[in-house]
């Protein structure tokens, strides 16, 4: 009985990974992140040379070509790691990081194994980053990490998803425990991230009094998993999870707040170069983008989603020269203005 179980289990985690690209793609971000209460200032005498604008930057003890990164989205089934192939060598011609959608699928699939695999088998020398959740074990973070020869490994938190999914986990205890012993015990960088929910200053704070030094605050605007999960289940409506959450340039004035040296990572529903500008502007230390390369991906295909990104990078470029910023750390000194929603609520922090 525990076997047919267990093969169960296994066939319902790899149809719930091509579920949720169908369902991604009949989805639209119907949420705003935050970012058009942020206004940036034109420079008049930048004092710069395009030409020599660098987006260079150092992660985990590596050079990139821009502080972005391809974050978490898929894996699992073939057509997901197909997916992954191609997002792997994006990752590779723009020398940017690449973290792999959830892992627990291939921890007793060698098939499934192989569409997280490939990811590192094309990215030999770049940042692979592995991902599970944060209510695994140490020992699965460990063959999270050994599957991909992972430069790091993110721990991703969904109780919202969770809570939509029929299927999905229902009691959460004990897992900032968790966290704390997998992020000393591990190896390697451990980086807590939301799914598209934000994280607010106490959960940084948390985070942080863990011995978590970095997170990926995932916050409202982008990839909406309750409606994802609406779609999927037939049982239960959750429509009155459609607009919660923190919104992503919220969220990111919280967790820095909560600490002046945790290594912030700031995504959902980043697309734009200005959206990356002002989310380093307001002191994140990265920005990542999923959904928006994802949707370019698959309905306009390689050549479109590498031309998205030569332009999202030359664009930030631009964005840079016009803020009188040479280089990243440059952009530390930006000085922005907050209207509307987000000030008000920025004001109460």
């Amino acid at each position: 009985m525990g076997v047919v179980q267990t093969e169960d289990r296994k066939a319902a985690r790899m149809k719930r990974k091509d579920e949720h690209l169908k369902y991604f793609l009949m989805s639209r971000p119907s949420r705003s992140n935050g970012f058009t209460d942020v206004v940036l200032q034109n420079n008049s005498l930048p004092d710069a040379d395009f030409d020599e604008i660098s987006t260079e930057y150092v992660f985990l003890n590596k050079y990139i070509d821009c502080p972005l990164m391809i974050n978490a989205m898929t894996g699992g089934t073939e057509y997901s790691g197909d997916i992954n192939r191609e997002l792997a060598r994006l990752a590779v011609k723009f020398n940017i990081p690449i973290a792999v959608g959830s892992q627990t699928v291939a921890f007793d699939n060698p098939e499934a194994a192989d569409t997280f695999k490939r990811v590192r088998d094309i990215n030999r020398d770049g940042i692979v980053i592995a991902n599970l959740s944060a209510n695994s074990d140490i020992d699965d973070a460990y063959k999270a990490i050994d599957m991909i020869d992972a430069d790091a490994v993110q721990l991703h938190l969904n109780a919202v998803q969770e809570m939509c999914m029929a299927e999905g986990d229902r009691s959460f205890r004990g897992v900032l425990d968790n966290i704390k012993e997998i992020a000393a015990l591990a190896g390697v960088p451990v980086i807590v991230k939301e799914t598209g929910f934000g994280m607010s200053f106490e959960t940084a704070g948390k985070l942080y009094a863990a011995g978590v030094r970095y997170i990926d605050i995932g916050g409202k605007g982008g990839t909406n998993f309750v409606s994802i999960e609406s779609l999927r289940n037939s049982e239960r409506n959750c429509s009155f999870l459609e607009d919660w959450g923190i919104p992503t340039a919220l969220s990111l004035l919280e967790c820095r707040k909560a600490s002046s040296d945790m290594f912030i990572i700031c995504s959902g529903g980043i697309s734009k170069a200005e959206e990356v500008i002002k989310a380093l502007c307001m002191d994140a230390d990265m920005a990542a983008i999923g959904g928006a390369i994802l949707r370019i991906l698959l309905e306009q295909g390689c050549d479109a989603a590498e031309k998205y990104l030569e332009e999202l990078i030359y664009e930030i470029k631009v964005l840079m020269l016009l803020l009188g910023a040479r280089d990243v750390s440059d952009l530390k000194n930006v000085q922005y203005l907050l209207k509307g929603e987000i000030r008000e609520l920025a004001l109460s922090l």
